[in-house]
């Protein structure tokens, strides 16, 4: 596992999200109530940018077909998607959001 400095928490507002790639992955960090997360950014649906979609709570919504994920778990939690979002290990530095892949 590699250990990745990829954003500032300041740069992130609770309640919002911010694309990254890292070693060729596309990531989402996800600020939920103040704590960082990070999720895969493609719909298990059909692919799609989950970037372009809501966080809602700890719930991010894909704009395509409305797919939900939890954030935290990645768990797929409504139809189309049925499969789940890989996830990744965060850790705060300071100001730094680290994320292991």
């Amino acid at each position: 596992m590699t250990k990745h400095r990829v954003a500032k928490v300041s740069e992130i507002a609770p309640g919002t999200t911010r694309r990254v790639v890292v070693d060729g992955s596309e990531i989402l960090l996800c600020n939920v109530d103040g704590k960082i997360y990070a999720i895969e950014d493609v719909c298990t649906h059909d692919g799609g940018p989950l970037d372009q979609g809501e966080l809602e709570g700890e719930c991010v919504v894909c704009p395509r077909h409305g797919a939900t994920f939890d954030v935290r778990t990645g768990d797929a939690l409504t139809l189309p998607a049925v499969l789940p979002l890989a996830t990744y290990e965060v850790t705060v530095d300071g100001d730094d959001i680290v994320v292991e892949t």
